[in-house]
């Protein structure tokens, strides 16, 4: 029976980076699981480059749990990293690599707990997921979640490994990103009234989010729950102009909303939509007729808020023995299999004040954490 800390080894070794294939990761998985006996099939993306995993063990039927977490990783580059990210390295009770917090450590986690739920006969299947391209706006698991609604046999409940330093975790904002393209008219600068300028336009948008943002932080929406306790707006970047002498023909912007499970975020691109088309563009055309403002969606995804009198709180509690309950605010795929009928909590091991950071690191401490979560879920699954 292989540790957890060996198995991390072996997945911080592959480079899976969201850019790059997860193949060798999922192969090493598929085959593990193999050894043990476990079947596992794979849900791979369009060009057959990635891959998502899903096994179960157990009876058959509906219901149980699925242990889900993702396969990829963030970049490296440009960070000033003083051990070699891709090699696990141990150092005064840390693990370091990329992907040790998030979140290779739960997933050998749950690996090496596998010989632990097929000693016995288990009451409700155990269900495994591995998805890829959650790091790039949760892509990859939405063809797994699709597989799942479709099957009778489906989990009840979802616990997703993300980094929360062992504490149950029931809910997170959801995040829309979008582009705004903004495609105005040049002239030299003399000139200015016969152009029309992009970037003063993207300016004027980016002022509304702005004025939508302070509407949505009125203290009348708070949600004490999260932190910052109400949906936000922001603009991240933004690029346009050639010249000063030239008035900016283009000019291109991106924004998100981290949006309370409550809000929707939509509403803030229908509600920016809407005062393009209305205030903006006549203005633009008046000049020149050939000008427009294009929106595209970059990424999206749901936010989460388990009950916390929900069956699925029930057994977080239990597992952590405690009902100390959180959100986070960082996203995770749970919204997604929320949406899907998988009632879903979020608890693993390592912390995301080092994720995504050069020495990304999780402690022995966290790991032995988590395998004793699950053995006691191991316990409670027992026929």
């Amino acid at each position: 029976m292989r540790s957890s800390r060996e198995i991390l080894a072996d997945l911080i070794a592959f480079d899976t980076t969201s850019r790059e294939s997860n193949l060798a990761l999922i192969e090493y998985v598929r085959a593990y699981l193999d050894g043990l006996g476990i079947a596992s099939e794979l849900l791979f993306n369009e060009d057959r480059s990635k891959a998502n995993l899903y096994a179960r063990l157990g009876p058959d039927g509906p219901g149980g749990v699925m242990l889900s977490g993702h396969s990829d990783v963030v970049p490296v580059d440009g960070q000033p990293w003083t051990v070699p990210p891709f090699t696990l390295t141990e150092r005064d009770g840390r693990l370091y690599g990329r992907g040790t917090a998030d979140m290779k450590g739960y997933i050998a986690c749950v690996l090496a707990s596998l010989p632990r739920f097929l000693k016995q006969p288990l009451r409700l299947p155990l269900h495994l997921a591995i998805s890829y391209d959650e790091e790039v706006g949760c892509l990859g698991v939405r063809s797994l979640v699709a597989a799942l609604e479709q099957r009778p046999d489906r989990p009840d409940i979802c616990l997703i490994g993300e980094p929360t330093e062992m504490r149950p975790v029931l809910g997170h904002k959801g995040k829309l990103a979008m582009r705004c393209e903004v495609h105005g008219a040049a002239c030299h600068s003399a000139y200015a009234p016969q152009g029309v300028n992009a970037i003063e336009y993207a300016a004027r948008l980016i002022g509304r989010l702005g004025e939508i943002g302070a509407r949505l932080a009125a203290p009348e929406r708070h949600d004490a729950r999260f932190d910052p306790p109400y949906s936000t707006v922001q603009t991240g970047v933004i690029s346009g102009g050639r010249a000063l002498n030239i008035v900016p023909a283009e000019c291109r912007f991106d924004f998100e909303v981290r949006a309370l499970p409550s809000d929707d975020p939509q509403q803030v691109a229908a509600e920016l939509r809407d005062y393009a088309e209305r205030e903006l563009l006549p203005q633009m055309r008046a000049v020149r007729a050939d000008t427009g403002i294009r929106f595209t969606p970059l990424s999206a995804y749901p936010g989460l808020l388990t009950p916390a009198d929900s069956p699925a709180a029930e057994l977080l509690a239990l597992l952590c023995g405690s009902r100390d309950f959180s959100t986070v605010a960082f996203g995770t795929e749970g919204g997604l299999f929320d949406q899907a009928g998988i009632a879903t909590v979020v608890c693993g091991p390592g912390s995301m004040d080092q994720g995504h950071k050069p020495d990304e690191f999780v402690t022995l401490e966290q790991l032995e954490c988590c395998d004793a979560l699950l053995q006691r879920l191991a316990e409670w699954l027992r026929a």
